[in-house]
């Protein structure tokens, strides 16, 4: 999938509106007028929040049942008021944080780590008590080659030994178009 321009304005415009409506206690829901296009498409989100640089918040999901708009609403008040790392952000901070959110293509199953392409693919690990998921962006900003992004990747489903070959575990690969306020023409 490919975002326009506009459709990337509005889906910024949605996030920080939803996060705006919250701190006001506030109710908020997507006009379905505004929205069009990829918009109504179902798929696999994140928002990502920073203040100075440094995370805030990001919640997301792998797929979803929703328009891409009101996932995006949902995601963005959760990554600003529901992840677990974080306060939640305060009025104070809302005029200085970046949301950033990617949007995430189909998630393969990966056969051979040998494949990942760093930038480009995403990681998703699943298993019967255990899921973990790191972003494209991550292993770029850490400077991760394929084989730590994968133990990283198991560290964070709460695999502390992860390696490739862990038993009775899943990883899958996606890709996302990520964007973000400072700069809505960046992609991934």
């Amino acid at each position: 999938m490919r975002l326009t321009s506009v459709e990337r304005k509005e889906l910024l415009r949605i996030a920080r509106l939803a996060i705006w409506k919250h701190l006001q206690n506030e109710e908020f829901s997507v006009d379905k007028n505004r929205i069009q296009g990829n918009l109504f498409l179902r798929c696999g989100a994140f928002v990502t929040i920073r203040l100075n640089a440094q995370l805030r918040g990001c919640i997301g999901y792998v797929d979803s049942d929703h328009a891409l708009a009101d996932t995006i609403a949902e995601i963005a008040l959760k990554a600003a008021s529901q992840d677990p790392r974080f306060m939640p952000v305060t009025q104070d901070e809302f005029d200085n944080i970046l949301i950033e959110i990617s949007v995430l293509s189909e998630i393969k199953e990966l056969s051979d780590y040998s494949q990942i392409e760093i930038g480009k693919h995403g990681l998703y690990l699943e298993g019967e008590h255990y899921r973990g998921l790191l972003l494209p962006q991550v292993a770029v900003e850490s400077k991760w080659d394929q084989l730590t992004f994968i133990k990283q990747l198991g560290r964070k489903a709460g695999i502390v030994d992860f390696n490739p070959d862990y038993p009775d575990v899943k990883i899958y690969t996606f890709t996302a178009e990520v964007f973000d306020e400072s700069n809505i023409d960046a992609t991934e």
